[in-house]
């Protein structure tokens, strides 16, 4: 097991609805705690600013996180905690500038956690992506969405992130496992 520390965390799908309603909230939460001091680079295919993003954060956690008007009164200290950690990187997941560009906002960065919050459509793109630029080294990667339709296509999924991480460095969150096992 990977055992360094992430000192950063890169948002692939910074601009979309997990993000907004699950992402963020958790993230103002681990910043309560103590838990979260490390550049959070949202990337997206918007054609937003940096300045776009931190107001999509602030009215996320307004709606859905402790915005400052609950809790012990750290909500509003939380949220501004977190937008000061923002970064952002805007093109497309395809577009190998993209990469070139996370890469120079990843810094000094050595062991970057990448979050997957888009379509597995995109996930051998972004992968790819990320081990061509250099991003991948060291890093760790998580996939968040249902991991396949079938196992076919699960198989599919699996070796194209292997190409560029090795085992110990995925983590999968399947949010629809078990779905339809629970409703019934």
């Amino acid at each position: 097991m990977n055992q360094h520390e992430s000192d950063a965390l890169v948002l692939f799908g910074a601009t979309g609805d997990l993000a907004y309603r699950k992402i963020y909230p958790a993230l103002q939460a681990m910043i309560r705690s103590g838990r979260l001091d490390v550049p959070v680079i949202g990337v997206a295919r918007s054609g937003w600013t940096l300045e776009s993003l931190r107001e999509l954060v602030r009215e996320s956690l307004r709606e859905h996180g402790d915005g400052g008007d609950g809790g012990d009164g750290d909500g509003g200290a939380a949220t501004e905690r977190l937008a000061g950690l923002l970064r952002y990187v805007d093109g497309d997941y395809g577009d190998a500038a993209t990469y070139a560009r996370l890469r120079l906002a990843l810094g000094d960065a050595k062991h970057p956690l990448h979050y997957l919050a888009v379509p597995p459509s995109l996930f051998a793109s972004v992968v790819d992506g990320l081990g061509r630029s250099g991003s991948a080294d060291g890093a760790r990667v998580v996939v968040e969405k249902p991991f396949g339709r079938d196992l076919a296509s699960s198989q599919q999924l699996n070796r194209a992130v292997h190409r560029v991480f090795p085992e110990e460095s995925i983590f999968r969150i399947d949010h629809y496992l078990g779905k339809e096992t629970v409703q019934n």
